[in-house]
């Protein structure tokens, strides 16, 4: 399983919203919104480019701590936008939690190690599931669960969610019988060899050709 290190983006109130929040975009600002546990709904901005190096590095299960004038506060990005074109963030949205409250999330299922099975190039590794569900506290929630491949040895083996240990602190909601890796043999296609077609004396014969085509809407 993945710890996480703690991640803090710092923030600030916003005060444009709307049409007006295009003047912030203009200016390296990003705009966001932050709501949730005992928590009124505030707007908030953000520097882009400092906050974009940042989420290319966190997962929807990534604990942050979001502090927005000095108030630190515990969350989730709950929704990121972008612009269509060109790819840059234009909105964050974060969803304050409480810590000592379980939650239920879809973490993602990343395969690590070397196979000793795929020594034999007929072999393939197939990964059969990419999501676990789970529920836990927040402070104990994984960025992703590592699936280790090292003991597929044979193409009989197989790793089920009944195999996985995530501690004690972590339920495993997925059905334990759930297939998360499995061996299958690579498709080989073989060629079909074309005849040679056979004419007669007479030549062949000749055949007939046939008839043959602004950006996106802000959220407060």
């Amino acid at each position: 399983m993945s710890t996480q290190e703690e991640t803090i983006i710092k923030a600030e109130k916003r005060t444009l919203k709307g049409k007006q929040v295009s003047q912030l975009r203009r200016v390296g600002i990003l705009p966001g919104v932050i709501y949730g546990h005992k928590i009124e709904s505030q707007a908030i901005q953000m520097d882009r480019h400092t906050v974009s190096q940042q989420m290319s590095r966190i997962t929807p299960t990534t604990l942050v701590t979001v502090d927005v004038d000095g108030n630190k506060i515990k969350a989730f990005v709950r929704d990121r936008q972008r612009d269509v074109l060109h790819g840059v963030l234009t909105h964050l949205d974060f969803l304050a939690i409480s810590m000592t409250e379980k939650m239920r999330a879809s973490v993602a299922l990343e395969l690590t190690g070397e196979a000793p099975v795929l020594d034999d190039a007929i072999y393939l590794l197939n990964q059969n599931l990419n999501e676990l569900e789970i529920e836990c506290l927040p402070q104990d929630m994984p960025e992703r669960v590592m699936v280790d491949v090292s003991g597929i040895k044979t193409p009989e083996d197989t790793i089920t969610v009944a195999d996985l240990d995530l501690g004690e602190g972590v339920s495993i909601l997925t059905d334990n019988s759930e297939v998360i890796v499995s061996v299958s043999y690579v498709a080989v296609e073989e060629a079909e060899e074309e005849e040679e077609p056979e004419f007669g004396f007479e030549g062949p014969e000749v055949l007939e050709k046939g008839k043959k085509i602004e950006g996106e809407e802000e959220v407060e």
